[in-house]
């Protein structure tokens, strides 16, 4: 049997597990460990197995993952997401649909120091959808555009997903950060138009909130000063290249943990919890790397993606059909498993297509992380929408239905459609920044 076969065999029976529900990080190593074991040798798995996992947890580069978590978490736990949703209220929420529109900004403001997706849907539920059920808005709206805006959180930078793709394809963190800046601002900026297409069509939708004095407006800008410092701190300095992606992210949660003890808004037991959740959510992340780059080295040996590679350079057809194709695999897979753990698993197989295909790694990065941050809000999995449903009724005094939230998402799924093909035919909005910084 070659490799290629027995490559094939593992791939459908990892398939198979998957749909046991067995963790997909357990599932990616036992599959590689063995394929690499028949493929080689049973020593030369063992050895694979105990040198991947260590190295996974010894790695310094991968320090920054639960850096960033904690960043996160500590912002969640004092009242940051608070303020973010209050100045962009006082903004907004004058306007028809202004405080959906202040959901969706408050999450492209949180993303910038949290990085995952489901942390801000569910604190943007907690602190946004009473507010809108104050103001009659419909339920499916104010659900959609959390659950939606919750998505930018993989996007904007800190992004774990776009640090979890840089490890394994060995591309610049630093340069995936900033590319990330531009698309989460466009896709932010297509939810509000469509937030106003759809408010505008039915106006019961979305009512204006009251109007707040530009006296106000300011206060309450100024209270995200020191936010707004921390997140140019870590960016801008990960930019002009005073510190590592690393260290940015060691100095971001020490800037949000002294923030919040100055404003005393930071318990004892709130930052256990933000220790406890950090560790909890980084082993997941890093055991799923292991698995990832298990069943990577098996793939490797197996020749399939470049078999792939090589079968798609053949094709006469057009490298943009072949890459509408790849889109398409991660968009319908997002819509079936984490999409973490579905980037950790195919970016081994479709990397070197489109390497080979001419495409930009940076460029391809942030295009696959938009393409399956669809799959956060898509039925079956779309894990947003789940927390979003599970935050609603601890909130609200009444149950809002998944179909309900299912619906209101819909909208929002095409203006990230629309986003991915913009960014498709203008792929310079995402390499500009980190063309400038390698400059």
């Amino acid at each position: 049997m070659t490799p290629t076969m027995i490559g094939i065999i593992g791939i459908v029976i990892m398939i198979a597990m998957f749909l046991t529900q067995m963790p997909v990080a357990y599932v990616m190593a036992t599959v590689g460990f063995i394929g690499f074991s028949v493929v080689i040798t049973p020593h030369a798995g063992l050895v694979l197995l105990s040198r991947n996992v260590y190295e996974t947890f010894a790695s310094y580069d991968l320090t920054t993952i639960p850096l960033f978590i904690l960043m996160g978490q500590l912002a969640f736990n004092s009242g940051i997401s608070k303020r973010l949703y209050n100045a962009a209220y006082k903004y907004l929420g004058a306007i028809r649909g202004g405080l959906a529109m202040t959901t969706v900004s408050a999450c492209t403001a949180f993303g910038a120091v949290c990085g995952s997706s489901p942390a801000t849907a569910a604190t943007m539920a907690t602190v946004g959808l009473p507010e809108m059920k104050r103001y009659n808005y419909a339920d499916e709206l104010a659900t959609g555009s959390v659950a939606s805006g919750g998505g930018i959180g993989m996007i904007m930078p800190p992004s774990v997903v776009l640090i979890i793709y840089g490890i394994l394809t060995e591309q610049s963190i630093g340069a995936l950060f900033v590319a990330g800046i531009f698309p989460a601002l466009l896709v932010t900026l297509l939810f509000i138009i469509c937030i106003y297409i759809r408010c505008r069509m039915h106006p019961e939708q979305g009512p204006p909130a009251e109007r707040f004095s530009w006296a106000e407006r300011i206060k309450a800008l100024l209270g995200l000063s020191e936010t707004l410092i921390v997140f140019l701190l870590v960016i801008g300095g990960i930019f002009v290249g005073w510190f590592t992606p690393t260290e940015a992210a060691a100095i971001g949660s020490f800037g949000v943990l002294v923030i919040a003890m100055i404003r005393k808004q930071i318990t004892w037991a709130g930052f256990v919890k933000s220790l406890y959740e950090t560790l909890r959510t980084s082993c997941m992340v890093m055991m799923l790397i292991a698995g990832a780059v298990i069943f990577g080295k098996f793939l490797a040996v197996t020749r399939i993606p470049f078999e792939i590679a090589g079968w798609v350079s053949e094709l006469q057809i057009s490298p943009f059909l072949v890459m509408g194709v790849i889109i398409g695999i991660y968009f319908i897979g997002g819509c079936f498993m984490d999409a973490l753990a579905f980037v950790t698993l195919t970016v081994p197989i479709f990397f070197p297509v489109v390497m080979n295909l001419g495409y930009d790694p940076i460029w391809f990065g942030v295009i696959i992380v938009m393409v399956t941050e669809m799959g956060v809000i898509t039925p079956p999995v779309g894990i947003n929408v789940y927390v979003v449903y599970g935050v609603a009724k601890n909130v609200l005094d009444t149950e809002v239905p998944l179909e309900a939230i299912f619906k209101g998402i819909f909208p929002f799924l095409i203006a990230v459609i629309v986003g991915v093909i913009i960014l498709m035919i203008f792929p310079k909005i995402i390499l500009f920044l980190p063309n400038l910084m390698y400059s």
